[in-house]
């Protein structure tokens, strides 16, 4: 599945309402401000905070800007 740019302008972390990244290769909306990567599944972002899995720093430094 690949997030399309409208869709990805009205999505928001649920905890921060930050804009969301795409993470095509593991399928994943990226908050940076809390640090958090929610899945996508079946076409379904999980934007959950229990869905969500907590980034490294390194991780963090390798998204795209």
């Amino acid at each position: 599945m690949a997030v399309d740019e409208k869709t990805l302008a009205i999505l928001a972390c649920p905890l921060c309402k930050g804009k969301l990244v795409w993470v095509a290769e593991k399928s994943e909306l990226v908050c940076r401000g809390e640090r958090l990567a929610y899945p996508v599944r079946n076409d379904i972002p999980m934007l959950l905070s229990h869905e969500a899995r907590e980034l490294s720093s390194a991780e963090l430094e390798q998204l795209p800007s």
